[in-house]
């Protein structure tokens, strides 16, 4: 058993005296994930609140991937607070975190995972706080599931609030026992002023310096580089597709443990000259810039960041019906869909997009136009900071209904 002190390795200053200390808290390896773009972007989002936000994340001891999360987070004037996490029996993490939520005087501890979840619970009887949490889905599935699952039961049942990110999450919430007027469901959001896009696809310097010809459709994907993102069917459907005669390229940005599959995939294929893993790459809005349509093959999803920012960024998504997307997407509206695990639908799908300019065109303006309406980034936040208001009792706190009679 593991015995030593957690490093905190990271001190924002602290607030002024009259900001309410909001502490976001997740486990994060290598680079992060989708709900790190939400976690980050919250705080300067709400700093013209009474609000002050901060993440504290727990992530591997030297893991060269978080210089990354803090990065971002400095670029985008997020306070981070990085906690060495050396595993699930390091029982110094609940000490370091309760000293956190001690010296910010932390009044809203808001879990993103089931670790940071049952955290909260331990620490809550020592330092007198609320809990909230937001259920970003259950995607990565490991011998360790059915026990992650199990802690995700018990705990947020005795949350305050539980916020799902998708009408599913909500409703399997519902199904672990977390009552109506404690669940709330706030999709994603996206800032879109920043996911904007700034030029044709065909003028992209990205296309230009990976060599891609002129007059070649551009296909892209992005997330980890895992089983449940459904990468093996896109490239499947993609060289189907080149076989055929279509003159397109696929590009995949992403890094993970299921690279050597992928890689081992198109070697065998012989289709390296269309299909290109481009790795980790921080800069995305240059790599949606460049392309002309976007595709979502995952098995298994919350409700992707990656989709909004495509749609927010003008690119047509191809789709799977995986959890929140559909109550997103209308198909033959504001995308595509296909079934989940179905490569035949998939390449279907791909097929029809590929050969019809004038449908691309209309998808991505209407996308565009969701994307403002409905799922901002200031939006999403106000929403959020609702919740807040009520559970600390503030005046003239306000939070609306979903269909269902939630609040969200």
């Amino acid at each position: 058993m593991l015995r030593h002190t957690s490093e905190i390795a990271d001190r924002p200053p602290k607030p002024g005296s009259d900001k309410i200390v909001v502490l976001h808290t997740r486990v994060v390896t290598e680079t992060g994930g989708g709900p790190d773009k939400t976690i980050l972007l919250s705080a300067p989002f709400m700093a013209h609140t009474e609000y002050w936000l901060a993440a504290a994340y727990m992530h591997p001891p030297d893991d060269p991937g978080f210089d990354v999360i803090r990065q971002r987070a400095a670029r985008w004037d997020s306070p981070l607070i990085g906690v060495d996490d050396r595993g699930p029996l390091d029982l110094s993490i609940p000490r370091a975190m309760l000293k956190i939520c001690r010296e910010y005087d932390v009044r809203i501890w808001h879990a993103h995972d089931y670790k940071s979840n049952l955290i909260g619970l331990m620490l809550r009887p020592f330092h007198r706080m609320r809990l909230v949490t937001t259920v970003h889905g259950w995607v990565k599935h490991t011998a360790r599931t059915p026990l992650y699952y199990s802690v995700d039961r018990f705990s947020l049942r005795r949350y305050e609030h539980v916020i799902g990110v998708s009408e599913d999450l909500v409703a399997r919430c519902r199904k672990m026992g977390v009552r109506d007027e404690r669940l709330s469901f706030i999709p994603n959001g996206i800032d879109e002023n920043t996911f904007r896009r700034r030029q044709p696809a065909a003028e992209s310097e990205l296309r230009r310096q990976q060599g891609v010809p002129p007059g070649r459709l551009l296909l892209g994907a992005m997330g980890r580089l895992s089983a449940e993102k459904g990468f093996d069917l896109l490239i499947r459907a993609v060289h189907t597709l080149v076989q055929e005669g279509q003159d397109l390229e696929l590009w995949i940005a992403g890094e993970g443990d299921h690279r050597p599959a992928l890689e081992k995939l198109i070697a065998e294929l012989g289709a390296g000259q269309r299909i290109k893993l481009l790795g980790f790459c921080e800069d995305t809005i240059a790599v949606f810039n460049a392309l002309d349509v976007f595709v979502l093959s995952s098995l298994r999803e919350g409700l992707p960041n990656v989709v909004l920012e495509a749609m927010a960024m003008e690119v047509p998504v191809v789709a799977t019906r995986v959890a929140g997307i559909p109550s997103l997407l209308t198909h033959g509206d504001t995308g595509l869909l296909c079934d989940c695990d179905d490569l035949t639908d998939l390449t279907v799908a791909l097929r029809q997009m590929c050969g019809d300019a004038a449908l691309r065109s209309q998808l991505a303006a209407a996308a565009r136009k969701l994307i403002e309406e409905q799922y901002s980034f200031s939006r999403r936040m106000m929403r959020e900071k609702a919740i807040y208001d009520r559970l600390l009792g503030r005046e003239g706190a306000i939070v609306a209904t979903s269909k269902q009679g939630a609040p969200v």
